[in-house]
């Protein structure tokens, strides 16, 4: 999974964008009957959804007026598709990740969220005159897709409290047929669910033992993925573990599934749909 792999998986976005929007030749394409003389006029596939027409653009926020010498810094760029609910489900992401930033997790809109942050920036700079606002620099992609299936990557630069954050990725998959948020727990056969319990664990154990001594004494013994962020390309399946998820200091784990595996453990529906 080679886009995955590294950061440039944004400097991929371009080319990546051109293939899979062509979606295996099934998106947002008309038919035509056999000309039998009795109509030429083009036949709308239902079954077939319509192209996303992906435009990036920044997010529609209220910012905070500023007086002090220190403004709090915020960049939020998003995407708008064709698809309504699809939009609904990014902006719904997007304030599940600005929330992750200050520890927050409840049900909030993009901009209840970033008004969150906010509050927390302002709280941080009334301690000490010397304490810098927080600044937050947030972008959206979408790095694959494949028919009914949307792969979101979310990825966020912050400056809080001292602290420097670069290149911090969050992914989330759609399925825009049936309109639900995808967890790894929902593609994955019941019967094979021990399975990619081995390869995860497997994947995890090795992993843990590169890790400090500190962060080995933490960690939990097994590694839930349940509902971990996950991400899918043309190669295969995947899970993400962002630096410091599993336990403070630990590092960045991803689980990538060859091909045949992720045949293996798939609900064979999904599979058929997503390769």
């Amino acid at each position: 999974m080679k886009i995955f792999k590294d950061a440039t998986v944004f400097a991929l976005l371009g080319s990546v964008l051109l293939l899979s929007a062509c979606d295996s030749g099934k998106e947002n394409k008309a038919t035509k009957p056999a000309d039998d003389g009795a109509s030429e006029a083009t036949v709308i596939n239902p079954d077939v959804l319509p192209y996303l027409n992906i435009q990036e653009q920044a997010a529609k926020i209220a910012k905070p007026f500023c007086e002090n010498k220190s403004c709090i810094d915020l960049e939020i760029q998003t995407i708008q598709t064709v698809d309504t609910w699809l939009n609904g489900w990014i902006e719904k992401n997007q304030a599940s990740v600005v929330q992750d930033q200050i520890a927050l997790k409840q049900n909030m809109n993009l901009q209840q969220a970033v008004d969150a942050y906010v509050k927390k920036s302002d709280a941080w700079q009334a301690e000490f005159k010397t304490n810098k606002a927080y600044e937050l620099a947030m972008y959206t992609r979408v790095p694959y897709q494949r028919n009914q299936y949307v792969l979101l990557q979310i990825g966020v630069d912050t400056k809080q409290e001292n602290i420097t954050v670069k290149e911090r990725y969050y992914f989330f998959v759609a399925d825009r047929r049936a309109k639900k948020n995808l967890k790894p727990l929902d593609i994955i056969d019941a019967k094979q669910q021990q399975n990619m319990d081995a390869i995860v664990q497997q994947a995890y154990s090795k992993w843990l033992d590169e890790q400090e001594v500190d962060v080995k004494k933490s960690a939990p013994k097994k590694l839930y993925w349940g509902q971990a962020d996950w991400f899918f390309d043309q190669e295969g399946v995947g899970l993400h573990y962002r630096t410091d998820e599993i336990v403070k200091e630990s590092k960045q784990l991803d689980i990538y599934l060859s091909k045949a595996q992720t045949q293996q453990v798939l609900k064979a529906d999904v599979y058929q749909h997503m390769f």
